[in-house]
């Protein structure tokens, strides 16, 4: 039964998404409302806010929502924070990125570009997801150090993604631009490596 109800809870939350992102493309994410998706996917706008908070959360799924710090907390014994942000983005786009659909990638950039409010909503993902990585790094490099780890992790991160989106607007296919973003992935951890990596070493040394 636990199982039924968790495939029950899954398709509910996919028919609000598919219903919610079929409208904000119709009409842009400010002329819709919340009652308006609830009415269409056939769901009570209690049950809709049971699966996400607000209209925003709705429409930034996967936006910034990657928990660094989560990653970084329950990294393996003996793992950099690097080696786990790595791994966990090699995963993340052999995975989920490679069963991406172009059109739907495309529709959620358009949405949030066309929309003041949810481009602000999304930064501010962005910076929280920032600081709470510096909040976890912080014993480890110090409170300083910590926050600039953080600010080049997040900001290598977000040009990663950018690259991929400018991929999918110029017609590259999903599976070019995923190869590439594989690419990418490796130099930039590589990078990060070369600079974090020997952030220790600097710190004993003063």
């Amino acid at each position: 039964m636990a199982g039924l109800r968790e495939r029950k809870k899954e398709q509910t939350r996919q028919r609000i998404t598919a219903v919610a992102w079929q409208l904000f493309a119709e009409r842009g994410f400010d002329d819709v409302t919340v009652n308006e998706i609830a009415e269409a996917a056939e769901v009570a706008k209690a049950t809709l806010f049971m699966y996400f908070p607000s209209k925003e959360s709705l429409a930034l799924q996967g936006v910034g929502q990657e928990n660094l710090a989560e990653i970084v907390a329950r990294r393996p014994a003996g793992h950099s924070p690097l080696q786990a942000l790595r791994a966990h983005y090699k995963a993340f786009v052999a995975g989920q990125m490679a069963a991406t659909d172009r059109g739907e990638v495309l529709a959620q950039m358009r949405v949030i570009s066309d929309s003041p409010a949810l481009s602000g909503a999304a930064n501010a993902l962005i910076h929280q997801q920032r600081r709470a990585l510096a909040d976890v790094l912080t014993e480890e490099y110090g409170e300083t150090a910590a926050a600039l780890v953080a600010a080049q992790i997040a900001a290598t991160t977000l040009t990663l993604r950018e690259s991929y989106f400018q991929l999918m607007t110029d017609g590259a296919s999903p599976q070019n631009a995923v190869r590439s973003l594989a690419e990418d992935t490796e130099l930039a951890f590589a990078l990060l490596e070369h600079g974090i990596g020997r952030l220790k070493h600097h710190l004993k040394g003063q």
